[in-house]
């Protein structure tokens, strides 16, 4: 199958494409794979000192936090971290999974209160450009007797295996659709001034729109009696976020190039007439 891709609009997290010339199997195959079938780095282990922190001769905090440790560790599980996606996963890799430079990237955590203390302050060991993407969101708050201390491990998971290898979210299709309106109607120069990528063509008798592109004026065209909509179930308007792990024409190659692996290896494993 040759399949056919158009980008319609691209952002730093987000990512609104066609896909043409497949069946709707294909559509959802792509759906699924972009979903749980996409390797990110994520940490996954994670190791707390406990006991007295001291810092310096006379300064003495408790390890004990307003959180269990599992909550802490589910938080910083969650936070997204940049993803080389030419990383080994573990039980790919030449360690044998025991967590070398290839497959595993390190972390530590070191914050006395009082202090919120947020992804930010998470310190990728031997490698700054590591460090995470979004450095605000919220792990813990510390009083002024309170510090936390840990090391953690991050490396490759796919979603299939747990929601924190989950690079994308907001995975959306739905066919390629026109909306044909009679050229009489009256609101139709106010919504072709405001969604002009949306028209496909117009003449004395009849506009055609497409929904390609998301716009409340467009919405209008659905009380209108002249209407007649037709689909398309061989073109399909796809969109996405990421969390920032990865770009998002990152995360459509990748899948893609999956796809085509996957398939291979079926045919292959098909007997020969």
């Amino acid at each position: 199958m040759s399949e056919s891709i158009k980008i319609i609009e691209e952002g730093e997290s987000f990512i609104r494409f066609e896909l043409s010339d497949v069946t709707p199997a294909y559509a959802n195959m792509l759906r699924r794979t972009l979903l749980n079938d996409i390797p990110k780095l994520a940490i996954s282990k994670v190791n707390f000192h406990h006991g007295e922190i001291r810092q310096g001769e006379d300064k003495v905090y408790s390890s004990l936090t307003s959180l269990f440790d599992e909550v802490i560790a589910s938080r910083l599980g969650m936070v997204p971290l940049p993803t080389d996606l030419k990383m080994n996963e573990r039980d790919s890799c030449t360690c044998g999974g025991a967590g070398c430079s290839l497959c595993t990237v390190n972390y530590s955590l070191f914050v006395v209160g009082p202090k919120k203390v947020m992804s930010g302050d998470l310190v990728a060991i031997g490698d700054s450009k590591m460090a995470p993407t979004d450095k605000e969101i919220p792990i813990v708050e510390l009083n002024e007797r309170q510090a936390i201390m840990l090391d953690a491990e991050a490396y490759m998971g796919r979603a299939r295996e747990h929601a924190r290898f989950q690079a994308t979210s907001g995975v959306s299709y739905r066919y390629g659709r026109e909306l044909k309106v009679s050229a009489r109607e009256p609101e139709l120069d106010d919504i072709i001034k405001h969604s002009p990528k949306n028209v496909l063509r117009k003449n004395d008798k009849e506009v055609v729109f497409t929904t390609d592109y998301p716009s409340k004026y467009v919405s209008k065209l659905y009380r209108m009696d002249s209407l007649e909509e037709k689909e398309d179930d061989k073109r399909f308007i796809f969109y996405f976020e990421t969390d920032g792990s990865l770009k998002p024409r990152e995360v459509l190659d990748y899948a893609l190039s999956r796809i085509r692996e996957r398939l291979s290896g079926i045919v292959e494993k098909v007997p020969g007439e």
